[in-house]
Order: structure tokens, then C-alpha cells, then sequence
């Protein structure tokens, strides 16, 4: 049986390190960008993770800082007395519901068709495409202040229209239960439709011009253009929008807050802004750490529902 003759190394060449430091440097190599990111995102656990954990701990307590006598452990006390003994819970959820389904739907509808108009050939469209995304620069508190001055019964629109006929002297939009959601709404609209039409504009622009060439020629017109082409290709876009917007709103408190301050009669109080005042008003951090708690639940619930259900990043468009 012949046996394998072992191979020399050419005269001056340096000798073949052994099998094993190969491995171990292969292996060196790429763990090196792991390494590398390793202290960015320990500090970014530590950000996320202890919030977390922190309002976990006081959930289960009862902490008010103005009733120090009663603080200790709750157990699930703070939880059961949320589904069973707090009305102001199902209001602020069904509310919050509301608002979200109605500033993400038509958010998108208005931004869709805002990103279909400034991805059109014209002249100043650089100039349009600018005026459209401004409002997403301006932050929510300059934003309710801007609205609130345009809402106010003595030098607002409402003085404008009442001199039209339209309307009367003094009314205030946001201080009426029957306007005050809409008012509401048309505020966060103006600041909410440019992330739509920014993230939709930019997924437009890699269609590929030859598909819409080609169904022109074959004589499809422009909605089903729209229809076969546009919606599939934006599919991916739209639900990763819409999740994203509808965890914003759903966590919106800035804008409420400052616009109506939840009123009237708590007719604008979402959940977050219910725990915002059970925290800072209240002072119960124990009962408002419980109620972060629910709607956490609830929004991860909710968005693993919906990415499961739209299918996102799957392959069939």
C-alpha cells in the first residue's frame, strides 16, 4: 500500500502555520466586527433594557410619593384593579384605538397620494417636494402651538369664517365635545402626512419605468397601472409605515397634550396620556408603571399580529 509522500516547502518560503491557527485566526477574523460593535450595543441594552425592567419592578409595587405610608408590594393588586375596577382604562384604550386607526388611515391615504403628485415630472418640483416635507421638521409642542392659534375664537379662522357667515363669534373648536376630535386630527394630519409621502416617494423611485412602459403598451391605463404595478411594488413600504405611525400615535402624548390637555371632559385622553397624568399628577408611579405595562403588551400583541397577518418581507408581491 503506497503511502503519501509528505509535500516540501520550496527553499525560503516561510513554513505553513498548523491547521488549528488557521481555524483559530479564521475565526478571530470574524468575530473582530462583533467585538467591534460589542460596547455600542451593551450601552444600547443598557438603555433599553433597564427602563424596561425598571417599570416592570414598579408595577408590582405600590408607589405613590404622596401616600409614602402605603408603598410596598403589590403583587398583581395594580393589574387586577386596571381590567376590573378602572373605567378610565377602557375609555382611554377604545379612544386611543379610534385615534390611531383614524390619523394612520387617512395619514396614509393623504400621503400616498402626496408621494404619487411630487414623483411626477414638473416645473418647481424640487421646490414642492420641500414644501410638502417641512411640517415633519417642526416638533409636536410647535405644532399645537401653531394650531392653537389658528383654533382661537378671537383671532383664529373661526373669527374669519364667522365674518363669512360661517359660524359664531367665539366658538372654540377645541373646548366643543362634538369638534374637538376632529380638530384634533386635522392638527396631527398636517405633521403626520409627510412621513408617508417621504417614505412612499422614496420607495417610487426604484420602479422600474420599464414595467409601466410595457403595461402601457399593452394598453392597461393608468389605475390599473396603479392597481398591478404601484400598490405591489409599495407593499413592503406601506406596512412598515403604517406599523411604525400607528405605534407614534398610539404613544402620541405631546400633541394632545398640549392641544387639549386630554378635555374636554376627557373625551382626547389616550392611555399613554392617561398614564402620563396618573405619573405626574397623580404621583401613583406604581399604578402608571402598571398601566406602561398593559399597553406594552398590547402594542407588541398588536404589531406581531400585523406583520404576520400583511406577511411583510415576503418574497410574493
Amino acid at each position: 500500500m503506497a503511502h503519501a509522500v509528505p509535500t516540501k516547502a520550496p527553499p525560503g518560503a516561510a513554513p505553513r502555520p498548523p491547521r488549528a491557527a488557521r481555524r483559530s485566526r479564521v475565526t478571530g477574523t470574524r468575530a473582530l466586527p462583533y467585538w467591534l460593535i460589542a460596547p455600542a450595543g451593551l450601552l444600547m441594552l443598557g438603555f433599553i433594557a433597564y427602563p424596561m425592567l425598571s417599570v416592570l419592578y414598579y408595577s408590582l409595587q405600590h408607589y405613590n410619593v404622596a401616600k409614602p405610608w402605603k408603598n410596598g408590594f403589590a403583587g398583581l393588586d395594580n393589574f387586577r384593579e386596571i381590567f376590573t375596577a378602572d373605567p378610565l382604562f377602557y375609555d382611554t384604550l377604545v379612544f386611543s384605538a379610534k385615534w390611531v386607526f383614524t390619523e394612520v388611515g387617512l395619514q396614509l391615504l393623504l400621503g400616498l397620494m402626496l408621494a404619487l403628485i411630487v414623483n411626477q415630472t414638473f416645473a418647481g418640483r424640487g421646490f414642492a417636494r420641500a414644501l410638502v416635507f417641512s411640517p415633519w421638521a417642526v416638533s409636536g409642542v410647535l405644532t399645537t402651538t401653531i394650531w392653537i392659534l389658528l383654533y382661537n375664537p378671537s383671532t383664529g379662522l373661526s373669527r374669519y369664517l364667522a365674518d363669512a357667515g360661517i359660524g359664531e363669534y367665539g366658538t372654540s373648536v377645541l373646548s366643543d365635545t362634538g369638534t374637538v376630535f376632529w380638530a384634533a386630527v386635522v392638527a396631527d394630519l398636517w405633521r403626520g402626512v409627510p412621513f408617508f409621502a417621504i417614505l412612499i416617494l422614496a420607495d417610487l423611485q426604484s420602479v422600474s419605468k420599464d414595467l409601466y412602459e410595457a403595461a402601457s403598451v399593452d394598453g392597461a391605463g393608468r389605475l390599473r397601472r396603479f392597481v398591478h404595478i404601484t400598490l405591489p411594488h409599495l407593499r413592503d413600504a406601506i406596512v412598515l409605515s403604517t406599523l411604525l405611525r400607528a405605534v407614534w400615535e398610539f404613544n402620541n402624548v405631546d400633541l394632545l397634550y398640549t392641544l387639549t390637555g386630554g378635555g374636554p371632559a376627557g373625551q382626547t385622553t389616550t392611555l399613554p396620556l392617561y398614564v402620563a397624568n396618573t405619573g405626574i399628577q397623580g404621583h401613583d408611579f406604581g399604578y402608571a408603571s402598571a398601566l406602561t405595562t398593559v399597553a406594552f403588551v398590547i402594542l407588541l400583541f398588536c404589531s406581531i399580529l400585523y406583520l404576520r397577518l400583511s406577511k411583510f418581507g415576503g418574497d410574493d408581491k
